[in-house]
């Protein structure tokens, strides 16, 4: 019997892509795209590839993901009980992998698979609050601390090993069948999930919540952590049983992560403070300086290559937008991490009937690894879905930190999309920073246009889909399909999640020796698992907006200042640019986020004139834009018969103002 990760759907019968004759049309455009992108960046071409070569990949992907996202959400939430529409029969906040229930049946809850789409949910809900989204986190919360006292094959709740039970039926009642078990990364993404949630209790003022009836459980799955993982376990693929990277990337986040709110809520972790750092050293030992990228699992005689989409998911699920390109923790545009995707997309060019023939540098299908037999060893929507946010994870941590790194380890990475690139740091603004930034991009939103392709024409996102033909397989709505598609939507338009390393200088520091220590944990049933009610964000009944904000571009509000005004939520921005026109030009101003057209100029906001004279030739106009929203933006000059002129390159780039004032203005000069 194959034991697979939770998911996705079963043999479909329609193969016809979403949005079919756009979508269809940008990737077979690929093909050409690649070899224009490699031959054109030889000649340093105009830097902006998002709107040159690739703007009709952009557009479709632009499409693709404004009509696919209700979509995901909605199906998403189908697939969680005991309201969902694929969820009749199931316990509240429980999640079924998939609505289907024979060849595969996936009707089933796994304890990693729900983690992961709950904290993609409690991402999504912190950084906008949602009553409905609110209630089905509380009632995951309740259900988890049901399930760590199901007794199961893996143990019971006394010695904490019956956490590391994979799956379990809807009802909540044990899966006792033969299985590939303990697997150990349950716990710590469930903790991650719940330390979210946690955290948006406190910033609002609900302390007590978070402690009473949230940490208890938390405090279970920390202890399990700090007491097995140091023992080997199944990977999230359920096939190898060894040490995974992505199980011990996520142990580390958990115990590092769970310190910081023991202490926010006033007790503590200290099993925590000591077996982080012993995890951490125990991570490095994943990579391969001789092979040039991450093993995806050690300690197992599988016979394979180690190359595994894990360490893509390992990777931003580790993703922390503070610690910049982090390699001690493989953080998405550290040199490990950049070097291992460049490994996982290059070995599927060749295993995959619809990857041949695309070149290096241009995003193919990705699968799990090469050696895959699983329905004959496909791509997944999921894994191609991660191999575009870690790009997106990366562009973010380039931009607002203003350079670009290339270390001889990410090297063959940055080459394959411009050739000429050298090892250096490449400031923002300089051409080659342009070069590189918005050819990371382009390559980004390959991978999304590949799995706008092979999606159903209703949005409908399975597990796998065909290597020949690309036809979905496998489990149908696949809720991790879905999670991972709103996690990278999301990641685009430049939300990312609250860091989770925060102020601890062990995070990242690798102890000199590795230690296998471990710590005998004490676990308890956690009984209060009802949530008091109205628990709504501290802004909507005080003069102060949370503090629990998202540094991405659509953040809001925020801490009160030192002068203790309430920083505004939304600022009112006033842009003013001299450019000397003709009559009939109108000056506009469009940038990378809806308010500004999402790069298209039909989406541009028009300026006035109404203050331009020969001699101060200005234009301006005024956009509402969130508090601390990063942007980037140029000015475009339109022409009465609609032909667009663009400023040169590079785009520009700044961060509205978190103040007191809602008011703020931006000055600039046309870019010649």
């Amino acid at each position: 019997m194959e034991v697979l990760q939770s998911g996705g759907n079963g043999l479909l019968s329609n193969s016809t892509s979403f949005l079919a004759e756009p979508v269809m049309h940008a990737f077979a455009s690929l093909f050409f795209l690649g070899s224009y992108a490699f031959q054109t960046i030889l000649g340093r071409p105009h830097a902006s590839r998002t709107r040159g070569e690739g703007e009709f990949v952009k557009r479709s992907v632009d499409d693709f993901i404004a009509l696919e996202e209700p979509i995901a959400l909605e199906q998403l939430l189908c697939n969680i009980g005991s309201d969902g529409c694929h969820a009749q029969g199931v316990s509240p906040g429980i999640v079924i992998a998939s609505p289907s229930k024979a060849d595969p049946d996936y009707f089933f809850t796994w304890t990693r698979d729900a983690a992961l789409v709950f904290k993609a949910v409690v991402e999504r809900f912190a950084q906008s609050y949602d009553a409905s989204l609110q209630r089905k986190i509380e009632e995951f919360i309740a259900s988890q601390a049901k399930l760590q006292t199901v007794s199961n094959p893996s143990g019971e709740l006394w010695n904490g090993a019956g956490l590391g039970e994979a799956k379990y039926h809807v009802d909540l009642s044990p899966f006792t069948e033969g299985w590939g078990r303990p697997q150990r990364d349950g716990p710590a993404l469930r903790a991650i999930a719940m330390i979210g949630y946690s955290k948006w209790l406190v910033a609002n003022g609900y302390k007590a919540t978070a402690t009473n009836v949230v940490w208890p459980i938390i405090r279970n799955d920390l202890a399990y952590v700090a007491q097995y993982w140091n023992q080997t376990g199944f990977d999230l693929w359920e096939e190898v049983n060894g040490s995974s990277f992505f199980t011990v990337a996520a142990q580390h986040r958990s115990l590092v992560e769970g310190s910081a709110l023991a202490k926010n809520l006033d007790t503590s972790c200290d099993v925590c403070d000591v077996i982080a750092p012993q995890v951490l050293c125990h991570l490095q030992t994943f990579w391969s300086p001789s092979a040039g990228y991450t093993l995806a699992n050690i300690h197992t005689n599988d016979g394979r290559s180690a190359k595994d989409a894990n360490v893509i998911l390992g990777s931003i699920h580790s993703f922390d937008p503070e610690l910049g390109c982090d390699a001690a923790t493989f953080q998405p545009c550290s040199d490990r991490a950049l070097a291992s995707h460049k490994v996982l997309a290059d070995v599927f060019r060749s295993v995959y009937t619809i990857n041949s023939g695309i070149p290096a540098g241009t995003a193919v299908a990705v699968g799990r690894y090469p050696e895959d037999v699983y329905y004959n060893g496909n791509p997944w929507y999921l894994n191609t879905l991660a191999a575009a946010e870690q790009l997106y994870d990366a562009l973010y941590v380039w931009q607002t930190t203003g350079s670009i790194a290339v270390t001889s380890t990410s090297l063959p990475f940055f080459q394959d999309l411009y050739p000429s690139v050298k090892t250096g740091t490449y400031e923002a603004g300089s051409p080659t920073y342009t070069e590189l930034y918005n050819a990371v991009f382009l390559y980004a939103d390959e991978f999304i246009n590949i799995v706008a392709t092979y999606a159903q024409s209703n949005g409908s996102m399975a597990e796998q889909f065909d290597r020949n033909n690309g036809q979905p397989l496998s489990a149908d709505d696949l809720t991790w399909s879905y999670a991972a598609f709103l996690s990278a939507a999301a990641r685009r338009a430049g939300i990312v999640p609250a860091g989770w390393a925060g102020e601890n200088s062990t995070a990242t520091s690798v102890p000199s020796v590795c230690r296998a220590t471990s710590h005998i944990g004490t676990y308890s049933t956690a009984t209060a698992t009802v949530f008091p009610p109205n628990q709504t964000p501290m802004s909507s009944t005080t003069t102060t907006t949370t503090t629990f904000t998202l540094p991405t571009a659509t953040k809001t509000g925020g801490p009160p200042t030192t002068t203790g005004c309430p920083i505004a939520p939304s600022v009112a921005v006033t842009f003013n640019v001299l450019r000397t026109t003709t009559w009939g030009q109108t000056v506009k101003i469009v940038g990378n986020i809806p308010a500004l057209g999402n790069w298209d100029p039909n989406g541009a906001v028009t300026l006035s004139a109404s203050g331009y004279t020969s001699n101060n030739p200005l234009w301006r106009g005024t956009v509402t834009l969130g508090a601390g929203t990063v942007l980037q933006y140029k000015y475009i000059v339109v022409d009465a018969d609609g032909s667009v002129t663009w400023e040169r390159d590079p785009n520009r780039s700044w961060t509205v103002p978190r103040a007191c004032s809602p008011n703020a203005a931006k000055s600039d000069s046309w870019q010649g």
